[in-house]
């Protein structure tokens, strides 16, 4: 409704003050008012998408994306590397402490998590770094671990202006009796979350996403 007011609006006024415009004139204005309004769409989009890319009894895919606003590649995968302890969620840890947590970004380095009493948890070991671009590990996250899956996980940052277009592709294969493809919703709902916290902790240095109004 806002974009139709503002369609008719500046529409009527140059109707009103060149009655006898050209009608380039009218197309160009046409025009204007439709960047103006994709600006505006693309301004106020969500900034985090998920999907189960694809299933099946062997394994899945997920692809999740979001924008993180007014920080360079380079300060956000300096966030997403260092400091991990900072913005992943705890719950979503073995000690319940995401401080313990810790990547190595070379080849065959660890991502890892320390436990009391000398334990220790690898969830992932680095295979290809591309400081500020491109971390891709391989490694059964979490639960994962306990069943015949192997799986790749590619993070990739590309530089939008003063932005950051953040993609994670997590993609698993292997077996379960029940099939893989039924842990896919789950681990897609986890890594959304620590994705839109990396975005919210770089973007505010709060990892808590801010509440949807009227929650």
């Amino acid at each position: 409704m806002a974009f139709e007011a503002l369609r008719v609006y500046l529409l009527d006024s140059e109707l009103r003050t060149n009655p006898f415009h050209e009608r380039g004139r009218l197309k160009e204005m046409r025009s204007r008012i439709f960047v103006f309004a994709l600006a505006v769409c693309l301004s106020i989009a969500l900034p985090l998408s998920a999907d189960v890319a694809d299933q099946a009894p062997n394994g899945f895919t997920l692809r999740i994306n979001t924008i993180v606003r007014g920080a360079p590649p380079e300060v956000v995968y300096a966030k997403l590397v260092h400091n991990i302890g900072d913005w992943w969620d705890s719950a979503h840890t073995y000690g319940n402490d995401a401080h313990n947590l810790s990547i190595d970004d070379k080849p065959m380095g660890c991502f890892c998590e320390k436990l009391p009493y000398g334990g220790g948890v690898r969830f992932a070991e680095v295979i290809t770094v591309m400081p500020n671009k491109l971390l891709v590990m391989s490694g059964a996250l979490g639960p994962l671990q306990k069943f015949g899956v192997s799986a790749t996980w590619t993070i990739v940052l590309e530089p939008m202006h003063k932005d950051t277009r953040v993609e994670m592709v997590y993609a698993a294969g292997g077996y379960l009796p029940d099939g893989l493809n039924t842990w896919a919703e789950p681990v897609n709902k986890v890594l959304t979350e620590q994705l839109g916290r990396l975005r919210s902790y770089v973007e505010t240095g709060n990892p808590q996403p801010a509440a949807a109004p009227g929650k």
